[in-house]
């Protein structure tokens, strides 16, 4: 070969390997975003929002950007290894169930050590995170670590594995009062206890899509659990949902902002009622999705009543 054309087939063959290296990278990446459910943030929101209540309720409105920033990142990365850690307990279920059969590893796209190392370097993230806190949020963190990590197998042996991932989903307010106050007084555990109830109002909506595919495959959930009696106690719950947010109102001194947040509140739950009244799953699905507009709705009313109060 001509030596003066050495350089340019050089750059040609580096540009055809290139070629076929970026695709095989975007395929794993992709793969890799939806192990971690990124394409879909429903989840992360719906641990955000509570975040959110405690953070500003316990800051009296005024986090600092610091704790801001380190919650809002730790909820992405922890939800992110929580699925993870979940897609990995359901490897085998997965498959045969028709909502999750395209998951990465249902299909093998990405394999159990790739997934088991990806969930350690997002809680390496998570730690280093917390190891900028006080010490009683760290060893909070250690709780929720576990909560985390032990979720995903209580639909083996429970059939409430809802109101568990409420414990999970919710273990950042308590965090959030350790972390703006150092210590995590009654309203941090009210705003917990409304956490524990609306996941299980949300998660049993999610669980009602499943339900024929986990009754065959022997998964467990309180949308099993209630059977009939499905929408009657999942009102019931929205209710002493409502009734919790209520007193934490009382307690905290919140304004008319507060409780106008609370009314839309209700009325998204009332819409919900509505989408499940036939058990059609995909309406079931849509008041799933629906209760992201629920937590909007509380943290806009505790938002708009600090910004419209004068501080002291």
């Amino acid at each position: 070969m001509d030596p003066r054309l050495r350089p340019v087939w050089r750059k040609l063959r580096y540009s055809r390997a290139l070629r076929r290296w970026l695709p095989a990278v975007g395929r794993r990446a992709w793969a890799y975003l939806r192990l971690m459910r990124l394409h879909r943030p429903i989840g992360s929101f719906l641990l955000l929002w509570p975040t959110l209540w405690a953070l500003w309720l316990a800051a009296s409105g005024h986090p600092t950007p610091k704790l801001f920033a380190i919650f809002v990142i730790g909820v992405f990365v922890m939800r992110s290894a929580g699925c993870i850690i979940n897609d990995f307990a359901d490897r085998n279920f997965d498959p045969y169930v028709q909502r999750t059969r395209t998951r990465p590893l249902a299909t093998r796209e990405v394999s159990i050590w790739e997934a088991l190392i990806l969930f350690v370097i997002l809680c390496l993230m998570a730690l280093g995170l917390v190891l900028s806190l006080n010490r009683l949020t760290q060893e909070l963190a250690v709780i929720g670590a576990v909560l985390v990590i032990s979720y995903p197998f209580m639909k083996r042996y429970t059939y409430l594995p809802q109101p568990y991932l409420g414990l999970a989903f919710g273990w950042g307010i308590p965090m959030a009062y350790a972390a703006v106050i150092g210590s995590v007084p009654t309203v941090a555990w009210l705003i917990f206890i409304a956490n524990v109830i609306w996941a299980t109002v949300y998660d049993t909506m999610y669980a009602m899509v499943d339900r024929p595919d986990d009754l065959r495959i022997g998964v467990k959930s309180t949308a099993i659990l209630f059977g009939d009696l499905d929408r009657l106690i999942i009102g019931i719950l929205q209710l002493l949902l409502l009734a919790d947010l209520l007193l934490v109102g009382h307690q905290t001194g919140m304004g008319a902002a507060y409780y106008l947040g609370l009314l839309f509140a209700l009325l998204f739950a009332a819409y919900e009622q509505i989408l499940i009244r036939r058990r059609n799953p995909q309406r079931c699905f849509e008041a799933f999705m629906n209760n992201n507009w629920f937590g909007a709705a509380v943290f806009a009313g505790i938002l708009l009543h600090y910004t419209f109060t004068t501080r002291v």
